[in-house]
């Protein structure tokens, strides 16, 4: 099986990836291969960012690769913040931040349904092939847990009694937007 090359420089993200695939395969850094690039991200979808972030590491590196995308999307909000979700409180925001303002916006909303989306762009052999996770749930009125990381605090899955940030990675992984997504593609790598 192939070492896979994951385009981003979050390491949350990595570490999360690399506990969803295990030991089935190895998941490799932009550090493991020398590479220290800003990443471009300037698609108006999560398919588009995801699809572009991975041709561009592709080209940087040569290598089989692989680069997610992920939005929250709230009902009461339109889908926002959406393919922004990252830096919806403003360029170089934080996180905190960000659940700041989705707090401040849902203040006595009723509908507080969301879903995280992430869409995974795989270039493989030079060939482009994409998978969808998604997880549907509720945006809590205060933060809760202090694991996971981005809007897991705020985030509590339908069918569940804990948030992301609450949840053991274990738990989180094999219900997430990006353990889905991660899951369909490794059936696709292994057949």
């Amino acid at each position: 099986m192939p070492d896979l090359l994951f385009a981003t420089n979050n390491q949350h993200k990595l570490r999360e990836i690399r506990d969803i695939m295990g030991l089935q395969m190895r998941i490799l850094s932009l550090k493991d291969v020398n590479l220290d690039v800003e990443i471009p991200e300037t698609q108006e979808t999560i398919e588009g960012n995801a699809s572009q972030k991975a041709w561009f590491i592709r080209e940087q590196s040569g290598l089989n690769c692989f680069a997610d995308d992920t939005g929250l999307e709230i009902d009461a909000l339109d889908g926002r913040p959406g393919v922004y979700s990252a830096r919806y409180a403003g360029e170089g925001c934080s996180f905190d931040d960000n659940i700041t303002k989705i707090l401040l916006e849902l203040k006595g909303v009723e509908n507080r349904k969301a879903c995280f989306r992430t869409v995974i762009c795989l270039i493989l052999d030079g060939k482009e092939h994409l998978f969808e996770g998604r997880v549907d749930g509720t945006i809590i009125k205060e933060r809760k847990g202090i694991d996971g990381f981005g809007y897991d605090p705020v985030f509590l899955p339908d069918g569940f009694t804990q948030t992301f940030a609450e949840m053991p990675p274990y738990l989180k992984n094999g219900i997430s937007h990006r353990g889905r997504a991660a899951t369909k593609m490794l059936k696709r790598i292994t057949g």
